[in-house]
């Protein structure tokens, strides 16, 4: 079945060109998978460990091509009202409190947590693979259902994020582009357009609720616990909270609700491989 692996990249790569057009991203993603898989018996377990990261952008991608706001209603003004009713600083949301209240200092803080929000799980994936190559993969695998639940979400929930209020109101446009919003301000503070590029490509604008970037570390920190990058996770996963705050990326709401997505979803992960082994008797 050596084929096989060429077989479903080849399936992709037409599935892809198809839906989203070709990118050299996607062709770049096949050449990494398809190399490692077969350089040798090492690489091969290495990638296979590492699949459902790459499922996960597979995935996030095509989202391109089947957005939320067909499926549900978007949420734009219910969204903001709740927030700013829960969270208020100064009779401002606390969106609004820090766009008025910013420093350089807080801007590049941000930036650089948010930039941790892949980078920090896969160092701890990474970690795991060299000491304990099974907690590795049930650390991708949880990593791949919680972004499941956070889908489901998404699909049954659209929501514009607090930029799209500040920028264009509670008016409707599935035409918007992604925005860096405050993120701009890391990239103007380092003259650089690391954030601009990277959300120039956003899948989904209305993909607000549940703030999934608050749920990687909090997956990193659970499944790293044992390991000396425990401290990094620990300190990167407020960071990430409130990096997403304060650039108008997610209200409070949103970061509580990925939170409770990966709480959730290590919680039923964990408790069903339990359940497995003890039925088949495997581990």
């Amino acid at each position: 079945m050596k084929w096989l692996p060429a077989a479903l990249c080849s399936a992709y790569l037409l599935l892809a060109w198809r839906l989203l057009g070709f990118h050299l991203e996607q062709a770049v993603l096949v050449a990494l998978f398809l190399g490692l898989y077969y350089a040798s018996g090492g690489t091969r377990r290495f990638i296979l460990c590492f699949s459902p990261f790459l499922i996960y952008w597979i995935l996030f991608d095509f989202m391109k091509a089947f957005p939320n706001y067909r499926v549900s209603p978007v949420h734009i003004r219910s969204l903001y009202e709740a927030d700013s009713r829960l969270f208020r600083v100064g009779g401002l949301s606390v969106n609004e409190f820090f766009a008025a209240h910013r420093t350089r200092l807080l801007d590049v803080l941000s930036g650089s947590f948010y930039l941790c929000w892949i980078p920090v799980p896969l160092a701890v994936g990474f970690y795991l693979f060299a000491t304990r190559p099974e907690q590795a993969g049930r650390f991708s695998r949880c990593f791949l259902f919680v972004n499941f639940l956070g889908w489901i979400v998404y699909y049954t929930y659209p929501a514009a994020p607090p930029w799209y209020v500040q920028q264009y109101g509670f008016d409707l446009n599935v035409h918007t582009p992604g925005s860096a919003a405050g993120l701009l301000w890391w990239d103007q503070a380092l003259g650089v357009h690391l954030f601009r590029g990277l959300y120039s490509k956003s899948s989904n604008v209305f993909a607000a609720m549940p703030s999934l970037h608050s749920a990687y570390p909090l997956i990193a920190l659970y499944y790293g616990w044992k390991t000396p990058l425990k401290w990094i996770c620990g300190v990167v996963a407020p960071g990430i909270w409130f990096a997403a705050v304060y650039t108008s990326q997610h209200y409070v709401l949103d970061v509580l609700a990925g939170i409770s997505c990966a709480v959730a979803g290590i919680s039923l992960f964990e408790t069903g491989r339990i359940i497995f082994w003890r039925v088949s008797g495997s581990y």
